[in-house]
C-alpha cells in the first residue's frame, strides 16, 4: 500500500516540528491517540518513526482546560487498552488504524507489543497530559535550580486583593506628592486607585519600559505644552466668533440663506460655546455639535446659501483644522497610564515573589523568563530530555507567550529530528481573542513549519449534504475575485489561512421530513423594504424560529419528522436533537421566551454561566440579610417579597395590616438566625426552603428543577465559604461581591447540569458550542454583529505584535474592526460546523443604532455573501442569497408566525414506595459546655449533631462573667481604679486576655509596674483606653505579686513565684458525656457544694456527646494541682465589698459552683491518666475563683473550694453512663 493512501495518523513523521490542521469534525482527538500509540510502539519506517520507543511520562500532551485534559487522558488510556487487546487477538473487529498496525508488525512480536501497550496504559496516571499552566508549574518546581524558582510556591487563583493593595501603594508613593496642575489632572482623570487599576489592567500584557521616572515629571511637561498650544489655538477665536456671527446675521436678515439649514436659533448657540471656550483658559474640550463643525465651513455654508456671493472668512478654513488640532493636543494620559502600569506590574510581581505565590499567568511568565535567562539553554535541554516529544492540542488558541516557551525548548524552525513537536489545531476555529489567544501566533508557527504541514481532510461528524453545503458557501468566498479569501488573510497571492474543502464519511441515519430529505442548509430570508433594527430582527427571528421548531417537533410526534436509519428505522425528532446557537444572553433569552410560550423547555449553556449570576443568588442574598438582622423591617420585607418565595400579594399586604402576622415573621427569621449561628448557614437555608414549601412549589413550574438545584448549590457554596469567614456579616459581604461580580467562573460556581437538561432544547453560545455537535442547529440571529467602537482601549496587531491603543484614532478603529470581522468569520465557521444533519440561518438586512444605512456587510455572514460590499437596497439581499443556490441548500422566506404549541409526551413514572426504617434512629448527640447549661439560657431545639460549645477561651469568657455592660465615665479629677474600670463582657474579656498573655510571657517578667506599663501601652491604645494604662499597670503588678491567702493545709503563694513549667494558661479539656441527666447532675452538685443555699435551677437537658471547656490557669504548687479562674465581676465600689459572703453569693447566683466542679473533674481525669500514684485527696488542691477587682482585699478576692472526693467520683461515673453511686445525704455529711 502506498503511504499516500494511508490515514495521516499512520504516515505522519514522528520527528521534527510539524503542524497538523484539523478542520471541524475531522477526528483530531482520535489522531492524537493514534500518534500516541505509534510513539509507544516505536512505529514507522526509517523516515517517519521516532528514534526510540517512548513511555507516557516522556510524551508531553498539552491542552487548554482541565476537563479536556481528563477527557484526553481517558481517551488515550482507552486507546492503549484497546490496542493491547488487538495485539493479543481479543478484538473481534479492530478499526482500520489497529488493523494497519497489526499488519506492520510480524505476528511473533504481537505479544511484546501488547505487553508494552499494557505497561503504557498502567502508566497513564503518571502521563504528562496537562494544561499549559499546570505543566509550567511542574517545570518550575522540578527544575528549581535551573529556573531560579523557589521549591515551594503557593498557587493563588485570585490576586485581586493584592493587586488593589499595590494600586494603593502606587497612589500613595506617586500621587500623594503631586503638586499644581499635575495633581488636579490626576484627581480629574483617575479619581481613585480602583479606577486606575481598572484602566491599567489592559496594559499588563504589553512589554513596558522601566517606571523609574516620577509621575510629576511625566504629567507636568505635557500639561505645560498642552496649555501653550491651547492658548495659541484660542487666541483668534474671540474675534472670529463675533465676526462670523455678524456675517451670518446679515445674511439671515437679508434672506440669503436657507433658513431650514442655517438659522439664528442654532448658530447663535454655537458661537456662544465658541466664545466661552476661547475665553476660559482652563477649558480644553470644545463641545460643538457635529452639525456646527459641518455647517461652519465653506462647503457647509455653500449647501445652505441661496443668493449672493458666498462669504469668505479665515474662521471657515480654521474650524476644520481646529478640530484636528484639539484632538492632537499634548496629553499625558497615555504615558502616565503606562508609567502606572509598569510600576504596578513590577511591584505586583515583587509582592508575589515575596509571598512565594503564583497566579496562573505567573507560571508561564516565570518559565519563559527562566528559559530566556542565563541558564535558559541548559533548562531547555533538560526539558527536551525529559519530554523528547510534545503534542500541543488546540494550538490555534495559543498566545505569543506560550509559543515562545515551546519555541525556546523545541526550536520550531530548526526542525530538530532528535525531538518532536507536533502542533495540532484548526486556525479556522481561533475564536478566543478575548482570552488572549492570538491567530497571528498560529500564523507565525505556520511560517516556521513551512513545508511540514498536514491536514485532516475527512469529516466524521456531519452528513455528506451538510459538509457539501458548508464547503460550497466558504469556497465561494475563498474563490471570490479580488477578495481576501474566506477568512480575510489573503494578500498578494499568499493566503496563510486558506479554506480547504473536506470530504465526509457521512452518517448512516438521514434527516427526513414527510419522508423526504430536506436541505442541509436553509437560509430564511426575512424580507424588508429597509434595514431592520437589531431589536426588531431579534424579536422577529426568535418568534419565527420558535414557530418552525414547534412545527418540526409536532411532525415528529406524528411520525413525520426524524432520523431514518437503514437498520433501526425512524427515530422521531425530539427537543434534545435541537440546538439554537447565540452570541449573548439577550439572544438566548429571546428564543427561550418564545419556546417557553409554545410549551418547549430549553436550557441555556454559556462559558459565563455562573450560578452567582442567577436570580436565585440575588434572592438568597436578600434572605441572608434578613436572617442576619431580623428586626430590620426593610431587609425583612425585601426577603419576603423576593420572587423565589413567590408569596401572594394578599399575604404581603397582610404584613402591613396585621401586627401579629408581622411579629410572626420576625420571630420566624430570628429562629433562622439562631440556627445559622449554632448549626451553620446550610441547615438554616434548608429550614427556610422547607418552611416556605419551596421544593414542591418550584418543581411544579417548568424550570423548577433548575431553580431548586441553583438554590441547593448556592447553599453548599455558602457553607464552604463560611468555614473561612468570621461571622455572618463577613459571609454576606463575600456573597454580595460574588453576586455583583460573578468572578472568573471557577469550576465550583459553574451552574450544575441536570440529567433532565439532556432532554431539552440547547440554547448555547457559539463559543461554548466549540467542540460539540448537535443533530439540528438553528442560527436565527446570525446577521447580528458587534461593531468595534473607539470609546475603549483597543488591542491591535502590528509588526511588533499586539499593541494596546489607549486613545484609538479612526484608523485604529478600522484596523481593530477588520480583526473583529476576521474572528467573526471564524466564529461563523464554528457555528455552521456544529450540525450533523441540518442548519437554519435567519437572514435579514440590518442597520446600526439610529443610522438608516445597511451594516449587514460588516457582519460575518454579510462578508461571506458580499465580500465586504454593502447592500445598495434591502431587497438586494435576495440576489446575494441567490449565489448559494446549490444542491443541499434551500433559500426560503422566513417561517410564518403561528401559535401552535408542543405537548411533550407523558412518560409514566413508576410509583415509588418509601422504605420503612427497621432500626432505631440515631440518638441525640451534641457538644455541650458550662455556658450551654447556665440558668436563663433560652432552650433551643437541637439537631442530632449540634455544637453548643465555645470556639475559643474568649468566646467562653464573653458569656462567663458580668453579661450587662455598664460604662460610667470618670468624674473630673477622679483617680482611676480597677473598681471604676468599665464592666461587661468586652471589658471582662480584655482583663482575662491580659492575664492569659501575662501567663504566656511569664508572670515574673511583669512583676514591676514599669514593665506592665510598657507591655500594656499598645494594647490599651488600640482600644482607646489610654487613660487606663497607669492604673491598670499598677493593678496588674500588684495582682501578680499578691500572695494568695489559703488555709493552713494549702501554703500561700503568688503568681510571681511560679516558674513557667509550673502552670499552663488556658488549658482546654474535652471529654465524653453519655446520656447525662442534667437535673440529676444538679442535685449532686447542690448537695455537695454549699448545701441548702439557694441558687438558680439548671434547665432540663440531657448531655450526650462531648463536654468542652477552657480553664484560665492550671498550676502546681508543693505537689498540689489547682484550677484558677479569673472573675472580673463587679461586686462593689471598693475592695471591702469582696467578702467571703459576697463572693459565695456571686458563685451561687452565676452557678460557678457547677463550673468549677466541671473544671476539677477535668483535672481529676487528667491527673489520673498522667500522674503516677495519683490520689485525689493528696494531689488536688481545688478551685481558686479569683475576683480580680478585689485583689486588694484582705482575702485577695479569692474564693477557694475543693469539691468532695465522692462528688467528683460520682460525676466521673455519671459522665461515662454508669450509675452515679452514693447519695446526696452522704455528700452533705462529707461537707
Amino acid at each position: 500500500m502506498s503511504t499516500d493512501n494511508l490515514p495521516l495518523a499512520l504516515r505522519f513523521p514522528l520527528r521534527g516540528s510539524r503542524l497538523i490542521e484539523a478542520s471541524a469534525g475531522t477526528g483530531k482527538t482520535f489522531t492524537i491517540s493514534a500518534l500516541y500509540l505509534r510513539l509507544v510502539l516505536g512505529h514507522g519506517d526509517d523516515d517517519s518513526r521516532f528514534n526510540r520507543e517512548l513511555l507516557p511520562p516522556e510524551i508531553l500532551v498539552v491542552t487548554f482546560t482541565d476537563a479536556a485534559t481528563r477527557e484526553l487522558r481517558d481517551r488515550i488510556r482507552a486507546r492503549l487498552v484497546e490496542a493491547a487487546q488487538a495485539f493479543r487477538g481479543e478484538l473481534a473487529r479492530p478499526d482500520p488504524i489497529l488493523l494497519a498496525l497489526l499488519a506492520d508488525y510480524p505476528e511473533q512480536s504481537h505479544a511484546g507489543c501488547a505487553r508494552r501497550l499494557d505497561i503504557a496504559a498502567q502508566w497513564m496516571d503518571q502521563a504528562a497530559v496537562s494544561t499549559i499552566h499546570s505543566w509550567c508549574q511542574r517545570m518550575l518546581r522540578e527544575h528549581a535550580f535551573d529556573s531560579g524558582s523557589l521549591f515551594a510556591q503557593q498557587l493563588e487563583t485570585d490576586h485581586s486583593d493584592l493587586l488593589a493593595d499595590v494600586g494603593r501603594d502606587y497612589w500613595r508613593e506617586q500621587c500623594y506628592n503631586l503638586q499644581g496642575p499635575a495633581l488636579h489632572w490626576v484627581v480629574e482623570k483617575w479619581q481613585q486607585p480602583d479606577n486606575l487599576i481598572a484602566r491599567v489592567r489592559v496594559l499588563f500584557r504589553e512589554s513596558l519600559n522601566d517606571a523609574g521616572q516620577g509621575l510629576q515629571h511625566i504629567i507636568e511637561p505635557a500639561l505645560e505644552q498642552c496649555s501653550q498650544r491651547l492658548a495659541e489655538l484660542k487666541q483668534p477665536w474671540l474675534n472670529w466668533a463675533d465676526e462670523l456671527e455678524q456675517l451670518l446675521d446679515r445674511a439671515f436678515e437679508a434672506g440669503q440663506v436657507n433658513k431650514q439649514k442655517i438659522h439664528s436659533r442654532y448658530y447663535r448657540n454655537w458661537f456662544a460655546v465658541l466664545r466661552d471656550w476661547a475665553a476660559n483658559e482652563a477649558l480644553t474640550e470644545l463641545k460643538l455639535p457635529d452639525s456646527a463643525w459641518n455647517r461652519l465651513s465653506h462647503d457647509g455654508l455653500a449647501e445652505g446659501w441661496k443668493s449672493g456671493e458666498l462669504p469668505s472668512h479665515p474662521a471657515l478654513d480654521a474650524l476644520g483644522q481646529l478640530r484636528v488640532a484639539l484632538n492632537n493636543l499634548p496629553d499625558p494620559g497615555q504615558p502616565a497610564l503606562r508609567h502606572a502600569a509598569c510600576w504596578i506590574r513590577q511591584r505586583f510581581e515583587q509582592e508575589k515573589r515575596r509571598r512565594a505565590e503564583m497566579g496562573f499567568d505567573d507560571m508561564l511568565e516565570r518559565l519563559e523568563a527562566a528559559l530566556q535567562g542565563v541558564n535558559g539553554e541548559r533548562l531547555a535541554e533538560v526539558i527536551r530530555r525529559q519530554f523528547p516529544v510534545a503534542m500541543i492540542d488546540e494550538f490555534q488558541d495559543t498566545d505569543p507567550l506560550q509559543y515562545r516557551i515551546y519555541d525556546r525548548i523545541y526550536r520550531v524552525e530548526a526542525n530538530d529530528p532528535e525531538h518532536g513537536l507536533f502542533l495540532i489545531g484548526d486556525p479556522k476555529q481561533a475564536i478566543y481573542a478575548f482570552r488572549g489567544a492570538d491567530i497571528f501566533t498560529y500564523l507565525k508557527a505556520r511560517h516556521a513549519t513551512a513545508g511540514r504541514h498536514d491536514n485532516l481532510d475527512t469529516n466524521y461528524r456531519s452528513s455528506q449534504p451538510m459538509v457539501d453545503a458548508v464547503n460550497h458557501v466558504f469556497q465561494l468566498a475563498e474563490q471570490r475575485p479580488d477578495g481576501h479569501g474566506a477568512f480575510l488573510f489573503a494578500r498578494d497571492g499568499d493566503n496563510p489561512l486558506p479554506f480547504i474543502a473536506v470530504g465526509a464519511q457521512g452518517r448512516a441515519e438521514q434527516w427526513t421530513v414527510n419522508q423526504q430529505p430536506p436541505a442541509a442548509l436553509t437560509a430564511w430570508h426575512l424580507a424588508s423594504d429597509k434595514p431592520l433594527s437589531g431589536d426588531a430582527y431579534r424579536t422577529e427571528m426568535a418568534t419565527r424560529c420558535a414557530s418552525e421548531m414547534v412545527r418540526l417537533l409536532n411532525l415528529g410526534q406524528h411520525g413525520e419528522a426524524g432520523f431514518m436509519h437503514p437498520e433501526e428505522g425512524l427515530r422521531t425528532v425530539c427537543p434534545a436533537d435541537m440546538a439554537v446557537l447565540v452570541r449573548n444572553f439577550r439572544e438566548a433569552q429571546a428564543i427561550r421566551d418564545e419556546l417557553a410560550a409554545r410549551g418547549v423547555r430549553s436550557v441555556y449553556l454559556s462559558d459565563k454561566d455562573s450560578v452567582f449570576a442567577s436570580a436565585e443568588a440575588v434572592d438568597i442574598l436578600r434572605w441572608l440579610r434578613a436572617c442576619a438582622e431580623p428586626d430590620n423591617d426593610r431587609l425583612l420585607r425585601a426577603a419576603l417579597a423576593s420572587p423565589t418565595l413567590n408569596l401572594d400579594w394578599q399575604v404581603l399586604d397582610a404584613l402591613n395590616q396585621d401586627e401579629r402576622i408581622w411579629e410572626h415573621r420576625v420571630f420566624q427569621f430570628r429562629d433562622y438566625r439562631r440556627i445559622w449561628l449554632r448549626q451553620g448557614v446550610l441547615p438554616m437555608l434548608h429550614r427556610l426552603l422547607h418552611d416556605f414549601s419551596l421544593p414542591a412549589q418550584l418543581l411544579a413550574g417548568s424550570d423548577g428543577e433548575r431553580r431548586l438545584t441553583n438554590l441547593l448549590h448556592l447553599a453548599e457554596l455558602l457553607q464552604q465559604s463560611a468555614r473561612e469567614l468570621d461571622g455572618e456579616q463577613a459571609l454576606i459581604r463575600h456573597f454580595e461581591e460574588l453576586v455583583i461580580n460573578p468572578g472568573d467562573n471557577t469550576q465550583d460556581e459553574q451552574v450544575l447540569r441536570l440529567e433532565s437538561d439532556a432532554a431539552l432544547v440547547k440554547v448555547v453560545t457559539i463559543h461554548k458550542s466549540k467542540g460539540l455537535e448537535y443533530p439540528l442547529v438553528f442560527l436565527p440571529f446570525i446577521c447580528n454583529a458587534r461593531m468595534t467602537q473607539g470609546d475603549q482601549p483597543l488591542a491591535i496587531h502590528g509588526d511588533g505584535g499586539t499593541q494596546v491603543v489607549l486613545q484609538p484614532t479612526e484608523e485604529d478603529v478600522q484596523r481593530a474592526d477588520a480583526e473583529r470581522l476576521a474572528e467573526d468569520m471564524r466564529l461563523l465557521y464554528v457555528a455552521l460546523t456544529r450540525a450533523r444533519h441540518a442548519c437554519w440561518l435567519g437572514m435579514a438586512d440590518l442597520k446600526y443604532g439610529n443610522k438608516a444605512s445597511s451594516v449587514l456587510h460588516r457582519s460575518a455572514i454579510g462578508q461571506l455573501l458580499g465580500g465586504g460590499q454593502s447592500l445598495s437596497a434591502s431587497a438586494d439581499l435576495a440576489a446575494w442569497l441567490g449565489q448559494w443556490d446549490a444542491e443541499g441548500i434551500a433559500l426560503l422566506p422566513a417561517p410564518e408566525i403561528d401559535d401552535n404549541h408542543y405537548t411533550p409526551p407523558q412518560v409514566e413514572s413508576q410509583q415509588l414506595q418509601a422504605r420503612e426504617a427497621r432500626r432505631r434512629a440515631a440518638e441525640h448527640w451534641w457538644i455541650a459546655s458550662y455556658s450551654a447549661l447556665r440558668p436563663g439560657e433560652t432552650a433551643i431545639p437541637r439537631t442530632r449533631s449540634d455544637d453548643a460549645s465555645p470556639d475559643s477561651p474568649a468566646a467562653q469568657k464573653a458569656a462567663d462573667d458580668d453579661r450587662r455592660a455598664v460604662f460610667q465615665p470618670l468624674r473630673p479629677g477622679e483617680t482611676p481604679s480597677i473598681h471604676r474600670f468599665p464592666r461587661g463582657p468586652n471589658p471582662g474579656t480584655f482583663l482575662h486576655g491580659l492575664l492569659e498573655l501575662a501567663g504566656n510571657e511569664g508572670f515574673a517578667s511583669l512583676a514591676s509596674a514599669e514593665a506592665c506599663a510598657r507591655w500594656l501601652r499598645p494594647r490599651c491604645a488600640r482600644r482607646g483606653l489610654n487613660e487606663w494604662i497607669i492604673p491598670l499597670s499598677e493593678w496588674l503588678s500588684r495582682l501578680i505579686n499578691r500572695t494568695l491567702p489559703l488555709d493552713s493545709d494549702h501554703p500561700a503563694f503568688s503568681l510571681m513565684q511560679l516558674r513557667r513549667d509550673q502552670y499552663q494558661p488556658e488549658m482546654e479539656f474535652l471529654f465524653s458525656a453519655s446520656r447525662v441527666d442534667v437535673s440529676a447532675l444538679d442535685q449532686l452538685v447542690q448537695a455537695a457544694i454549699a448545701p441548702g443555699m439557694p441558687r438558680p435551677e439548671l434547665p432540663a437537658e440531657r448531655l450526650n456527646g462531648l463536654f468542652k471547656g477552657y480553664m484560665d490557669l492550671v498550676l502546681e504548687q508543693d505537689g498540689r494541682y489547682y484550677v484558677v479562674d479569673y472573675k472580673s465581676n463587679w461586686l462593689g465600689a471598693d475592695e471591702s465589698a469582696y467578702t467571703a459572703q459576697a463572693m459565695q453569693a456571686a458563685v451561687l447566683d452565676h452557678r460557678y459552683d457547677l463550673q468549677y466542679v466541671f473544671y476539677v473533674l477535668a483535672l481529676h481525669r487528667q491527673l489520673r491518666a498522667r500522674l503516677p500514684g495519683y490520689d485525689y485527696d493528696r494531689h488536688v488542691g481545688g478551685a481558686l475563683y479569683w475576683f480580680i477587682r478585689g485583689s486588694e482585699a484582705d482575702n485577695a478576692g479569692v474564693w477557694h473550694d475543693k469539691p468532695p472526693r465522692k462528688l467528683i467520683e460520682a460525676l466521673d461515673r455519671l459522665f461515662i453512663g454508669a450509675a452515679a453511686g452514693g447519695n446526696t445525704e452522704e455528700m452533705e455529711h462529707e461537707r
